[in-house]
């Protein structure tokens, strides 16, 4: 048998090359990871929401437009300043939930003294923001104290839980036409507060569905029972109110708002029907806003929905158009 030597077996020049590679790979995770500290795929509830006092402005002016995009980018900041918040103080609950154990400061990923540093960034940078116009951003500056009293006790209490963060919603809203200057549409507040309840009910049923109230303690005020008739309740308010808006307040005028809501009834029912059977059917309720933007059937119907309002819209504005077409 011949036995070799450790002078007999050559070194590898590998045995070091994979050290950098690891740095390499570890970069883009911390990238990733402090991304997601902020969830970026929320920042559509601004985005969705602010813009939204536009609708009624026409035509639009440069200040407005300005103005709407800084009340965006600092509802955005606002709101990530928020969530990283709220992660550093459910940690230690998140380490326990099936898919909010993953998230950075949950996983141990990133620290808590990096996270606090990430949110004391974001709030500097949205008073930078605020300092521009101090007094249209009221709306901001109610949503922050808000969510902090939301964090520390009342997400514990049920309704009131899912009833604080449809006021975010509509705070959102308030701060799209505190900069425009417009006046602020009742039925479209109502709308979007229901709308909210709506989504956060379903979000809750979802949770009561994988984890119960273990996770989540004011998950014990509800039941599925409960839960499918606040769905149901939260449906019709925000179907009626959505419509009415269109009709009596929307920027069709009062010639052409019943049009807008006769149009709007079937794709408004098909949504509301296509949410309610991914939330009962499919049980796929757990995170709303990515049902809104990832459904397919959901995009497609707000689309048409979308083009057929913006049609009639241009031809509200243009009567010659109207005038033209043969039907």
């Amino acid at each position: 048998m011949h036995v070799v030597e450790s002078a007999d077996v050559p070194e590898s020049p590998q045995r070091s090359e994979p050290v950098p590679d690891l740095v390499v790979e570890a970069r883009p995770r911390r990238t990733a990871d402090l991304a997601g500290l902020i969830r970026p795929s929320h920042a559509a509830k601004a985005i969705l929401l602010v813009p939204l006092a536009l609708i009624g402005a026409s035509p639009w002016t440069l200040a407005e437009a300005g103005g709407i995009v800084m009340a965006t980018i600092a509802f955005i900041l606002a709101s990530a300043a928020v969530y990283i918040g709220n992660d550093i103080a459910d940690r230690h609950r998140d380490r326990h939930h099936p898919v909010k154990r993953h998230r950075p400061i949950a996983s141990g990923r990133v620290g808590v003294l990096t996270a606090c540093l990430c949110c004391a960034v974001l709030l500097a940078l949205l008073g930078a923001v605020i300092a521009q116009a101090p007094g249209t951003y009221w709306p901001v500056l109610v949503y922050l104290p808000l969510n902090v009293a939301y964090s520390r006790f009342l997400k514990h209490v049920p309704l009131v839980d899912v009833g604080t963060v449809a006021v975010g919603f509509v705070l959102r809203v308030l701060q799209g036409y505190e900069v425009t200057g417009g006046p602020v549409p009742a039925w479209l507040l109502v709308t979007v507060f229901s709308m909210s309840l709506l989504l956060l009910i379903g979000k809750r049923r979802q949770e009561l569905l994988e984890t119960g109230a273990v996770h989540r303690p004011a998950l014990r005020g509800y039941s599925m029972e409960l839960t499918n008739w606040l769905l149901q309740i939260a449906s019709v308010l925000a179907l009626v109110s959505g419509l009415t808006y269109l009709r009596d307040e929307g920027p069709f005028g009062p010639e052409h708002g019943q049009t807008a809501m006769l149009l709007s009834t079937p794709f408004a029912l098909f949504a509301l029907f296509r949410y309610l059977q991914i939330q009962l059917i499919d049980g796929d309720g757990g995170d709303p806003v990515r049902v809104l933007l990832r459904d397919r059937v959901l995009v497609a119907n707000s689309m048409l929905w979308a083009a057929t309002l913006g049609v009639t819209l241009l031809f509200v504005h243009n009567p010659s158009l109207a005038a033209a077409v043969p039907f």
